[in-house]
C-alpha cells in the first residue's frame, strides 16, 4: 500500500464560506464492523511517553475510540472545557502511555487524532547523525534532534473555519469532508459511519492545522461557490425527470473536476505507511509523504483500513513548505549516511550551501564549527 484509497466515497457539491470550501464525502453504505466515538480528557495538556526515553507533549482536547466489538457502543462525549467545570466524559489520567492504546479487556482502541501522525513526523531521524563525521558535533550524536518542535494552529484560529463548520449542511450518508482554504487542500477527514460523522463533525474546529493553511485562510480572498447552469432549449428540459437528470449530470461533472484537480495532491502522492496497530480485520496506520520538492501540497496523517485496503478512517495535516524542506533535508542526509560531502554532491550543490540549508532548517546545533573548518582544510589539501 502506497496510496490512499477512497473507494466507496463520493463527493458532493462544495459549500463555501468566504475563503473556506467544504466538500462533503458520502458513502452509499457504512463500513461494517467499525465505529468511532469521542472521549473528552480531564487533563487537556497531554504528556505521552513514546517508549524510547522521549516524551511527546501537546494540547489534547479529545481522543477517538475505535470500536470493532459489534456491541454498538457509539455514544460520544461532547465539548472540551478549560477551567473549574469538569467535562462530561470518562476521565483519562495523564501521562498517556502511548498514542494508540487498546482499552484493557475490550475490543476498543483509544488514540489521539492527528497526534499519531505528528509524532511520526517529529521522530523522523530524531536520533540525528548515525555516523560521526568530522562536521557533526558529539552533542548531536548524544542528543540527536532534541528537542524537536513544530508550530500548528487550532481550528478556531483559522479565519472562517468555525463559521463554515457551524453553517455546514450535512448530507444523507455523509462520512467525511475535505477542507480547503483559498482552494488549497487543508485537511481530509473520513469516518466509517454517518452517525459517527454527525457526532465528530464539531471536533474539526479543535483539530490542528498547518501554518500554510492559516496563512491561506487569513490572506486569501473569497473563493467561488459551486454553481450549476442548466440550459433549456430544443430537446432540453421537458419535465421533472429531465430536470433531475440534468442536475445529476452537473453533480457528476463537479465530482470529476474535483477528483481530477483539487484532491489530486492527496490521492496521487505515494506515501510511506507504518502500521501502528491491528484490530481484527482493520489496521491503524500513520503515513509520511515523499517530501518531494515539486511545489505540490504534501500531507502527513493516519488512517484505518479494512482487509481490502479501503479507507474507513482518515485524518490528514498539511505540511508547510518549511516543514517539507526539513523532511526532505533529513531524508537526503540519512540516505547518504549523514556525510555532508556526499549529500552535497547528491543534491548538486556546494558543501557551503548544504551547511547554509542545515542552519536555515533549524539544525545548526548539530554542526561542529571546528569540524567544518577541518573538513574544509582536508578538502583543499586533497
Amino acid at each position: 500500500m502506497t496510496r490512499i484509497d477512497l473507494t466507496g466515497l463520493d463527493t458532493r457539491p462544495a459549500q463555501v464560506w468566504g475563503g473556506v470550501r467544504l466538500v462533503p464525502l458520502v458513502r452509499a453504505e457504512p463500513v461494517p464492523g467499525l465505529r468511532l466515538s469521542r472521549e473528552v480528557y480531564e487533563a487537556a495538556d497531554g504528556r505521552v511517553d513514546v517508549g524510547d526515553g522521549t516524551v511527546y507533549t501537546s494540547y489534547v482536547p479529545h481522543g477517538f475510540v475505535a470500536d470493532w466489538s459489534g456491541a454498538g457502543r457509539e455514544e460520544a462525549a461532547y465539548g472540551t472545557r478549560l477551567g473549574d467545570a469538569p467535562p462530561a466524559g470518562v476521565p483519562v489520567r495523564a501521562p498517556h502511555r502511548r498514542l494508540a492504546r487498546r482499552v484493557r479487556g475490550e475490543r476498543r482502541l483509544r488514540f489521539l487524532p492527528l497526534h499519531l501522525a505528528l509524532e511520526g513526523y517529529l521522530s523522523l531521524h530524531f536520533g540525528g547523525p548515525s555516523v560521526l563525521w568530522e562536521e557533526w558535533s558529539r552533542a548531536a550524536l548524544r542528543r540527536g534532534l532534541s528537542p524537536r518542535a513544530e508550530a500548528a494552529y487550532a481550528g478556531w484560529e483559522v479565519p472562517g473555519l468555525a463559521e463554515a463548520l457551524r453553517v455546514f449542511e450535512l448530507h444523507p450518508g455523509q462520512c467525511g469532508v475535505l477542507v480547503y482554504t483559498a482552494d488549497a487542500l487543508a485537511a481530509a477527514f473520513v469516518v466509517p459511519h454517518p452517525e459517527d460523522y454527525r457526532l465528530l463533525h464539531p471536533t474539526l474546529v479543535e483539530d490542528l492545522y498547518g501554518e500554510l493553511v492559516h496563512q491561506y485562510a487569513y490572506y486569501g480572498g473569497p473563493v467561488p461557490e459551486f454553481t450549476a447552469r442548466i440550459r433549456d432549449g430544443a430537446g432540453g428540459i421537458r419535465d421533472l425527470a429531465d430536470l433531475r437528470a440534468a442536475a445529476r449530470e452537473q453533480e457528476r461533472r463537479w465530482a470529476v473536476a474535483h477528483d481530477g484537480l483539487m484532491a489530486r495532491d492527496l490521492l496521487d502522492t505515494p506515501y510511506a505507511f507504518e502500521r501502528a496497530y491491528r484490530m481484527g480485520s482493520f489496521a491503524l496506520y500513520r503515513f509520511l509523504p515523499p517530501f518531494a520538492r515539486d511545489g505540490r501540497g504534501q500531507h502527513i496523517g493516519e488512517l484505518i483500513t479494512d482487509h481490502k485496503g479501503r479507507t474507513a478512517y482518515l485524518k490528514t495535516f498539511r505540511l508547510s513548505d518549511a516543514q517539507v524542506r526539513r523532511g526532505y533535508l533529513l531524508r537526503r542526509l540519512a540516505s547518504c549516511d549523514w556525510h555532508p560531502g556526499r549529500t552535497a554532491e547528491a543534491l548538486g550543490i556546494a558543501r557551503e550551501e548544504l551547511v547554509r540549508r542545515i542552519r536555515a532548517a533549524g539544525f545548526g546545533a548539530l554542526l561542529d564549527a571546528h569540524g567544518l573548518a577541518q573538513a574544509a582544510r582536508n578538502a583543499r589539501e586533497g
